[in-house]
This record gives structure tokens, C-alpha cells and sequence, in this order.
């Protein structure tokens, strides 16, 4: 059993509201994916349109990972940099598997389906993210051939008292 990957698949309702449900589903989990539990899809949803925005306007691709029930499973947004001098890089936002997919083996699916993607767009050679420190995600990413490049201490405010590193990784495409 896998994911099928799929660079910029068709918006539709199924889409986006298992989108919404995927987001959700992982931040109630405790993913660090920009909420706090506990979210509905309409807490993320607003957060989703901002994504959707920018893949309409030609600065973000999505990658969806559908399961073999052809429900979203993975996701991944890479986005690209506006300004002049670090086009030769991208973002690689909101990284998500959802909970019932853990320990498979997809989210290291996800992240060479990003990197195979990202090979793809012309005078990319970089993939850049940002995640929480304190959950061992920068373990996982090193796994997958990121390398620590930056670390702000106590940027991100989970809630008053729980303030965690932002955790700065560059993954080389060449």
C-alpha cells in the first residue's frame, strides 16, 4: 500500500474539503501545521483559501498524496520566492500526513515527491522550510537529507508559557 502523488491536481469540492478535513484532522493530532488544537475545518479553511490564492496567481503548487481509497492523505505546498535574487529556491509549506497514514513510510513519500517535483521547475536548486522545534521534526527532516541552517529560539508561542524554537532546513537539489 502507497500514496499516489499528484503535482497541482484539479480543485474541487472532494479536494478541498478533504483538504480541510486533512488539516484538521493533523493539527488536532498535534501536527505542527499552524493551529493549536482544537480546529474544525472551518477554523483552518480561511488559511486554505490564502493557499488556493496563490496557486491561482501562478506562486504555489500544491501536492496532494491520495490514498487507494482516492481520499486526500498527504500534502505538501511548495512555493516560490518573489523576489529577484532567491528565485533559485522554494518554500515547502504545510507538510502533512494524516494521523491514520503514520509510520508508514509516507511522510518520507511526501518530502521525495516534493524534492522530485521541485527538480522539475526551471533554475530551482533548493528546497527551504521552517518547522517547530520540540517535536523532533528536524530530526525527521535531517533523515530525509534537510540540513539544520538556522534556529530562532522561542519564535513560535504554541500558548503563554510554550514557547518553541523556529527550526530554519535547506534541503539541496543538486
Amino acid at each position: 500500500m502507497s500514496l499516489t502523488f499528484t503535482l497541482d491536481p484539479a480543485v474541487d469540492r472532494p479536494l478541498r474539503d478533504g483538504l480541510l478535513d486533512l488539516w484538521s484532522d493533523v493539527s488536532n493530532a498535534g501536527g505542527a501545521v499552524g493551529f493549536v488544537p482544537p480546529v474544525t475545518p472551518e477554523t483552518v479553511r480561511p488559511e486554505l483559501v490564502k493557499h488556493f490564492v496563490a496557486m491561482a496567481e501562478g506562486r504555489s503548487r500544491l501536492l496532494a498524496g491520495f490514498d487507494e481509497d482516492g481520499r486526500v492523505a498527504a500534502t505538501a505546498f511548495l512555493t516560490f520566492n518573489t523576489h529577484r535574487l532567491m528565485t533559485h529556491w522554494v518554500w515547502l509549506y504545510t507538510v502533512m500526513v494524516h494521523p491514520r497514514h503514520q509510520g508508514k513510510g509516507y511522510g518520507r513519500d511526501l518530502l521525495a515527491a516534493a524534492a522530485d517535483a521541485a527538480r522539475t521547475f526551471d533554475g530551482v536548486d533548493a528546497i527551504r522550510l521552517t518547522c517547530r522545534g520540540g517535536l523532533g521534526l528536524e530530526r525527521f527532516y535531517g533523515s530525509c537529507g534537510y540540513k539544520e541552517v538556522g534556529r530562532i529560539p522561542g519564535a513560535i508561542r504554541v500558548e503563554p508559557g510554550d514557547d518553541r524554537d523556529d527550526v530554519i532546513m535547506l534541503l539541496p537539489l543538486t
